[in-house]
């Protein structure tokens, strides 16, 4: 299969890039902003081109060049602060772009397969299914949201996959996740405070890679929650990432979401039902131990 990754330069990306290269099976074309960041682009194992999908005859050139026969779309502006201070931006990126993506999946017709959020929801009744009712409480799951719905109604193959909490391997030029940021301060003897009121159900990155490839290679349409199947707060995740390196507790202090003062409003409960992945697709994620094993050594 032909396949087209947006986002290559970004953690999930990166860590598909590298399994779909590793494995051989598929022709691979990555994209992103700005030159290829892995090193394992000298081994002419994909072809990479730059692509801003915020410029639509952009998209629409590359993809045309390389007719696809799936793009996975993993691009967004993901952090919601920055999406709640500048709406323009994260619009453009989470849902303009996203729609002159779909234009020119349809002018080739490959399939479309869209990487989401548990944002979407209002986190008042979580651990969600599918199709439990959508509510966002912030920009970037609004956009997120309006992103979900051009897909679905694309008249496009579509699959979206939505996940909670990434954490993993950090790769050139990605951002620090919780169990990298709980570990760099705590080795640095930093005091840190740890939200023990929100609650997720965090996805080790390969977990979701392996997630999105299932779909992609079974060709299977419709929504799917991908995540891990331990409903944790913040404050348990750091605990653990302290108890496994031997690092000092007392420099955690548990503090619920209203101490922060943070233009874009979190939901609490969030996390996932991954039944429906589980039976239609057999996923089958890794503990958050075995994910700080894999991370940490």
């Amino acid at each position: 299969m032909k396949i087209m990754i947006t986002g290559a330069n970004g953690l999930v990306g990166q860590h598909l890039l590298q399994t779909l290269t590793s494995e051989g099976k598929h022709s691979v074309i990555a994209t992103g902003r700005g030159p290829c960041r892995l090193s394992i682009a000298a081994s002419q194992s994909f072809v990479y081109d730059e692509l801003d999908i915020t410029d639509a005859m952009a998209v629409h050139q590359c993809i045309y060049k390389y007719k696809p026969e799936l793009i996975i779309h993993a691009t967004a502006m993901t952090q919601p602060d920055p999406c709640e201070l500048d709406k323009v931006a994260c619009w453009l990126v989470n849902v303009t772009a996203t729609r002159f993506l779909i234009d020119a999946a349809m002018a080739v017709q490959a399939r479309f397969l869209f990487l989401s959020t548990d944002f979407v929801f209002d986190g008042l009744n979580g651990p969600y299914h599918e199709n439990d009712e959508t509510g966002p409480v912030n920009y970037y799951g609004s956009s997120k949201l309006a992103a979900e719905n051009a897909v679905m109604h694309s008249g496009l193959h579509w699959a979206i996959v939505r996940t909670v909490l990434v954490y993993g391997d950090i790769l050139a030029g990605t951002r620090s996740n919780i169990v990298s940021w709980v570990k760099q301060n705590l080795t640095a003897g930093k005091p840190i405070k740890v939200v023990n009121d929100q609650v997720r159900t965090p996805n080790y990155v390969q977990d979701l890679v392996n997630g999105l490839l299932l779909v992609a290679e079974k060709n299977a349409t419709g929504i799917f929650h991908i995540s891990g199947q331990e409903v944790l707060t913040p404050y348990d995740m750091a605990l653990a990432v302290a108890n496994y390196m031997q690092l000092d507790k007392n420099l955690m202090t548990q503090v619920n979401a209203s101490t922060f003062t943070q233009p874009a409003q979190r939901p609490l409960k969030t996390g996932f039902v991954i039944d429906k992945a589980k039976s239609q697709l057999g996923f089958r994620p890794i503990s958050f131990k075995q994910g700080l094993q894999k991370m940490l050594g």
